[in-house]
């Protein structure tokens, strides 16, 4: 693995393994995470997303899994961790409910014998700029807020709304049915109104692979197809442009780019036909900038890097 891969994937996939397609039960989403939380890959992992109005059923259900004192007969070497993990909490609710309840949270899973977890991060969908300040007003401040902005109309608004304070953008990028999934011309106009505004971003759903390419859209029998997003071509593009790179015409390009062959990765630079990223500018546009994507799947990103030999 070069180096510009492993800078790409730290922390980058955010596991949503309750929500569709996948859609598991707790039971099996907690123990998917806490598996690839002590696997070989388990540098890209990063949040376990969970609606707040689940939180108590991952207490009762995932306790026993998190780090802490106690060691599991099922995964033993959680005894030995101590860092809790993380979690972003989906807001499903009134949003001072959804707080207290994500507070209660918290302090219950300070407690190493309670298992260790902490909620560091929320999401919740934004309706128009005023709503902004309110919650602003509310959320504190050692929980980062990713606030979810549609495609659907001119983003700038919005997206200035959140400059300057301490709040993200959020971007979905698929769904179940094709036409969930953006055209790549609001998808770029999402990513430069958020660099132009200096407001970092997560993006949501349809990029279970790393490549653009029309793939099935569920797990069933003779799924629904459609052409989804690349989390490489999304998160390159991303760097790209907040580093200087390339311009917007360049960046619809890389958005839209289907053959893996014009990536190029080596441990000084990642390189897109004739743009080059070095490493130091990646990780710099990867901290500040495009932080992560949620995943119903952390196995099937992981599996297509494999078959294309980046990992």
């Amino acid at each position: 693995m070069t180096e510009t891969i492993h800078t790409l994937l730290t922390g980058l996939i955010d596991y949503a393994g309750l929500f569709p397609p996948a859609k598991l039960d707790m039971s099996a989403a907690l123990e998917n995470f806490a598996r690839d939380s002590m696997g070989v890959h388990a540098f890209a992992l990063g949040r376990f997303i969970c609606p707040v109005a689940r939180l108590d059923e991952l207490t009762l259900t995932g306790a026993s899994l998190m780090p802490g004192t106690h060691a599991t007969s099922g995964y033993p070497e959680l005894g030995a961790q101590r860092e809790p993990w993380k979690l972003s909490a989906i807001i499903d609710g009134p949003l001072d409910r959804c707080l207290s309840a994500i507070d209660a949270f918290n302090q219950h899973h300070s407690r190493q014998d309670n298992g260790l977890a902490e909620i560091d991060a929320l999401e919740m969908r934004i309706q128009n700029p005023h709503d902004f300040d309110e919650a602003l007003e509310i959320i504190p401040s050692d929980i980062t807020p990713y606030l979810e902005i549609a495609t659907s109309t001119d983003p700038r608004g919005m997206i200035a709304a959140l400059a300057g304070e301490d709040a993200c953008a959020k971007i979905r990028l698929g769904g179940i049915t094709p036409e969930a999934i953006p055209p790549v011309e609001p998808v770029l106009a999402f990513i430069t109104a958020c660099n132009s505004a200096h407001v970092p971003f997560k993006a949501t759903a349809g990029l279970h692979h790393p490549i653009r390419a029309e793939q099935p859209l569920t797990y069933e029998d003779n799924p629904p197809r459609s052409v989804m997003h690349g989390f490489v071509n999304v998160f390159l593009t991303s760097a790209m442009v907040s580093e200087n790179i390339i311009d917007e015409p360049a960046a619809a390009q890389l958005l839209s780019e289907t053959d893996p062959a014009t990536f190029v990765w080596t441990d000084q630079a990642v390189t897109w036909r004739d743009a080059a990223l070095p490493v130091e500018a990646l990780a710099r546009a990867r901290t500040r900038f495009a932080r992560s994507y949620g995943s119903c799947s952390f196995d099937e990103p992981i599996a297509d890097l494999k078959r294309l030999g980046w990992l």
